[in-house]
């Protein structure tokens, strides 16, 4: 039975078709509310001068459909598949900004809190999403300041002999080094923050005036000064949050703009009237780009499992679906949610508004507007979850041939540009300058990374904002235990895997992050890993050049270590030496010597006297 003899066996019921090729890959997932009717009008020949039509339907080996009870049910099932499958003809959504969470690991017997855009089933609490993101930071910054609960990668499973900085600044209690905090007050402060994140804020206050009354009466005045301070801004945060509530307005507006294959859209959200995030979406392989199919896709991707739902979604043009999915987020929302397209007045102003940002962000990312410095690093610090932004990178690489003259390199990228004043090189000498193994790269990374920072904390100065290694998970942990042997804790530390181009992160190795090629976060990363591997090659050939030239040279009789350094000066290199003649020579050395180099070489030159 060929595919459309199958497609008219098919029940006229609600379902999703599943199209596959030879090789069992799924092509596309589809929904309709008569499944027979749906897929057999891909087979017919009106329909395949649409290019993409054509090109799907010739590729199509195997048809599958799953029945379902109703539409509503067909639209939650296809958002699964398309997401789990993600067929090269669907839309799939390409998220260069998720919403930001914070992570409370309330199953570690010290929790702490963490900025995240990834939410897992792994038994942590997670609160939020929060946007724009920097209130997400902001909300992480009183939870520092107000309860000492640290977002740090320290291994709390053992002891360390002095707490780093944070606990210094009062923005942790130090659980780090036995005898700063008791398991029970950073329990009791580690609760405070868990009912301020989950919003809980009534049952948090009720806490700190029985906690500011006890203080008080035991006589721990600056305790319980302490607390009331706290009290009195969780009450003026529960009054903005009163205020911007009753403002009401709460829209999305989505827009795009499109050059097939590229195109980019922006979501824009609306809190109280006030503009208080944006998205932004890429894709470059929409060839076929339909926008009747296009919104109602990436609609259903956003909004159908989001935490949150607007009251409105404004969009470009009506779509088919717009009523049943209006039904299936209404129900979700336990409201009633509008998808509107405006004509005219100030909606549609403001929809023309986003149009022209999605313009915008088309031009910047395809036709490779050049960002601030300062809008890269806010870049870089979302996309590797960081809490200070990066101003300064310093990156290194190590360079050899099977474990010979094997060298570092660092490199330093500070405020949108390369400082090559402040690059450094390290001759490696432990005992990966000798070895030929993969682990001599992480003991060279270890001795690099150990003399640099050694360094840095002798002479006290500042440590960069992010610490970028030329490797993989292994040179990434041979770097941070570099800097757990010297007491370093907190350092922002990630690498760059080659050909993957995977960023693996201290703390977040188990969520390796694989940026768009367009991302001009990838482009700097890229740029300063190539530069510092440029850099390491470079003196690795200065030096391996060096020691073959003196091994040359200390082969001939006669000729030690302050002659070769006096011809090398003079002549520059062996095969200048070679070309000079016996007066020249005879100038530096002895003319019977002179005579003896000038031989040697001229032997080494022959082929005939290599190759035995």
């Amino acid at each position: 039975m060929d595919l459309s003899q199958q497609a008219a066996s098919l029940p006229e019921s609600p379902g999703v078709y599943i199209f596959k090729d030879a090789a069992g890959a799924v092509l596309y997932v589809g929904k309709a509310n008569s499944l027979r009717n749906r897929v057999r009008s891909y087979f017919l020949e009106s329909r395949w001068t649409d290019a993409k039509t054509g090109t799907l339907v010739r590729e199509i080996a195997v048809l599958e459909s799953i029945v379902v009870g109703n539409e509503r049910e067909a639209l939650a099932l296809e958002n699964n598949l398309i997401k789990q499958y993600r067929p090269k003809f669907n839309v799939l959504l390409r998220d260069d900004k998720t919403y930001p969470y914070i992570k409370f690991t309330a199953t570690e017997k010290f929790p702490r809190v963490y900025f995240t855009r990834k939410v897992r089933k792994d038994g942590v609490a997670y609160f939020g999403p929060y946007f724009p993101s920097s209130l997400a930071r902001r909300v992480l910054h009183f939870v520092h300041k107000s309860f000492q609960i640290p977002s740090c990668t320290v291994d709390l499973t053992r002891p360390h002999p002095r707490p780093c900085l944070q606990f210094h600044i009062r923005r942790c209690l130090g659980p780090c080094v036995p005898g700063l905090v008791t398991d029970a007050a950073y329990a009791e402060a580690a609760e405070s923050a868990r009912l301020f994140l989950a919003g809980r804020r009534d049952e948090l206050i009720k806490n700190l005036e029985s906690s500011m009354a006890a203080a008080s009466a035991e006589q721990r005045f600056e305790q319980a000064a302490s607390i009331r301070d706290l009290l009195r801004t969780l009450e003026e945060i529960e009054e903005r949050q009163r205020i911007a509530s009753a403002q009401g307005d709460d829209t999305d507006v989505l827009a795009f703009y499109a050059e097939p294959p590229l195109v980019a859209a922006n979501l824009f959200h609306l809190r109280g009237g006030r503009v208080v995030d944006r998205r932004e979406f890429y894709w470059e392989d929409l060839a076929e780009f339909d926008p009747a199919e296009f919104v109602p896709s990436l609609l259903k991707q956003l909004y159908l499992e989001a935490e949150h739902l607007p009251r409105a979604i404004h969009v470009p043009a009506d779509f088919e679906d717009r009523a049943l999915l209006e039904d299936a987020l209404s129900d979700r929302a336990g409201r009633k949610l509008g998808i509107s397209f405006p004509q005219r007045g100030p909606k549609r102003a403001f929809f023309d508004l986003v149009q022209k940002n999605a313009e915008h962000s088309f031009a910047q990312r395809f036709r490779v507007l050049k960002p601030t410095s300062r809008a890269i690093s806010e870049a870089l610090q979302n996309a590797l979850n960081i809490s200070e932004l990066p101003e300064r990178i310093e990156c290194f690489d190590i360079s050899h041939i099977q474990g010979t003259d094997t060298v570092a390199s660092m490199v330093v990228w500070e405020k949108g540009r390369m400082k090559k004043s402040d690059y450094r090189k390290f001759i490696i000498q432990g005992a990966a300058s000798e070895g030929s193994s993969r682990n001599d790269d992480f003991a060279a990374i270890n001795e690099a990374v150990t003399r640099r920072y050694r360094r840095l904390i002798e002479e006290k100065k500042k440590f960069p904002g992010l610490i970028l290694i030329d490797g993989g998970i292994g040179q990434l942990h041979a770097a941070a235990q570099a800097l757990e042997t010297l007491q370093v804790l907190n350092q922002p530390l990630a690498s760059i895997a080659k050909k993957e181009e995977t960023l693996y992160v201290l703390g977040q190795e188990n969520e390796p992050i694989s940026l768009d090629r367009h991302s001009p976060v990838l482009h700097l990363v890229q740029q300063v890993r190539d530069e510092c591997h440029r850099f390491a090659v470079t003196f690795h050939r200065q030096r391996r050049a060096k020691r073959q030239t003196h091994t040359a040279l200390s082969e001939i009789p006669g000729v030690g270590p302050r002659t070769a350094q006096l011809l090398l000066r003079e002549f520059g290199s062996v095969a200048n030496l070679r070309r000079a003649d016996l007066d020249q020579l005879s100038k530096l050395v002895p003319r019977a010597r002179a005579a003896r180099i000038l031989a040697h070489l001229q032997d080494l030159s022959d082929p005939h006297n290599r190759s035995s």
